[in-house]
């Protein structure tokens, strides 16, 4: 028998098990984080609740005036590079470092074969960060369904795992399932989405509105820690315990900038235990569906639907998803 086609468990026992990894990047203020590195994290939540302002709190970390970190931004959502650095700017990021291509990196993939490419790309560039925005625009890049398994499959294969073997943390923002009781389990579509998370999957949800130069904020509870590395720092106890409060105060001296802070958590806090689509958000959705059905033409995009309704990225994308679900487009 060869046993060369086996893993050497002897070498590994003889060199001494490894430590289990730690989070790295998302420092909260007790210096605990929330990414791990060389992983692919999850970032899920409702429309405007905070999640890209998540990520990008976390990539600024690699951004500061003497830093030597790099981060791309695979921006599939179509945001526009001149809103994600501004937001980028006025969490502190360095100007300097958001000019150098060798420290930044922003894209809006044309097609499947310009993803392929940058994502050939990553392997000598080496990021520390990458944020995608959204999970639910790279599927269908492939031509395939969030309801498939395999072909979720196949989208992480070739684009998140490579990018978390260049040593990344790869931050995936995804939006919640909208049915009440899937809304528990996490995000919408194929469980793979959940089982293929080699890091954190982070539920956000909001606490106070997000608003430009005013702030807001958001929980954060863990909804999946494969190494416990992050969950072993959370005091609370239940499936989803709080992993910190996410805050964006607008800081006292330099008006436009804000100040991020992750607070952790404390036994105390009350961080949201249910999930369900309120009375609220099913109205507005319903209403936002209305408003695209008297359109004329009918919208052809996300970016198309926020220049003629002057909706938030967040707000036009949930309200386009719904509205083509209901018409069974993809």
């Amino acid at each position: 028998m060869d046993y060369g086609r086996y893993f050497d468990v002897a070498a590994l026992l003889a060199g001494g098990l490894p430590e289990p990894p730690a989070p790295t990047y998302g420092i909260r203020d007790d210096q605990r984080a929330l990414f791990y590195a060389g992983e692919v994290n999850l970032v899920f939540g409702d429309p405007e609740s905070g999640k890209t302002w998540l990520a990008l709190v976390a990539a600024r970390e690699l951004l500061g005036e003497h830093g030597d970190g790099r981060v791309l931004v695979i921006d599939l959502d179509h945001n526009g590079p001149a809103p994600t650095v501004g937001r980028l700017l006025a969490l502190g990021a360095d100007v300097a470092a958001l000019s150098n291509p060798e420290r930044f990196l922003y894209v809006e993939p044309e097609d499947r074969l310009h993803l392929a490419a940058i994502v050939a790309d990553m392997r000598t560039w080496a990021p520390g960060v990458v944020v995608l925005d959204s999970l639910g625009e790279l599927l269908p890049l492939f031509g395939s369904s969030s309801n498939s398994a395999d072909e979720y499959t196949n989208a992480h294969r070739s684009v998140l795992k490579p990018l978390a073997k260049s040593g990344a943390a790869v931050l995936v923002i995804d939006h919640l399932a909208k049915g009440t009781e899937s809304r528990t389990l996490g995000p919408g579509g194929t469980a793979a989405k959940r089982r293929t998370i080699g890091g954190v999957s982070l539920r956000v949800t909001i606490n106070e509105p997000f608003a430009p130069g005013k702030g807001g904020s958001a929980w954060l509870t863990v909804n999946k820690d494969r190494h416990g590395g992050l969950r072993q720092h959370c005091p609370g106890s239940g499936k989803e315990p709080a992993a910190g409060l996410l805050r964006l105060d607008p800081h006292a001296a330099v008006d436009g900038l804000l100040e991020p802070v992750i607070r952790a958590p404390t036994k105390d806090d009350k961080a949201p235990t249910s999930w369900g689509i309120s009375v609220t958000d099913s109205a507005r959705v319903a209403d936002d569906v209305a408003a695209l059905d008297a359109l004329d033409p009918p919208p052809k995009s996300k970016r198309d639907v926020q220049d003629r309704m002057g909706w938030g990225s967040d707000r036009a994308n949930s309200a386009l998803r719904t509205w083509r679900e209901e018409r069974g487009e993809s």
